[in-house]
């Protein structure tokens, strides 16, 4: 199995333009958590998959 396979995949939409506040409109993360996707451990990614995007998409609504 590949080192780098992870259990949380990406959120990654295809759709990579940034809005005014640098959160990507395809998959509402920030330039930062973008950055870090590959560095953060499953219990990050599950947070920011689970808690913090949901947040947002309802923000968004």
């Amino acid at each position: 199995m590949d080192a780098s396979f992870r259990a949380v995949p990406t959120s990654c939409t295809g759709v990579c333009t940034l809005d005014d506040q640098g959160r990507c409109h395809g998959c509402l993360r920030s330039t930062e958590e973008i950055g870090r996707w590959l560095q953060m451990s499953d219990a990050q990614r599950r947070h920011l998959m689970e808690v913090v995007l949901p947040a947002r998409q309802a923000a968004r609504a």
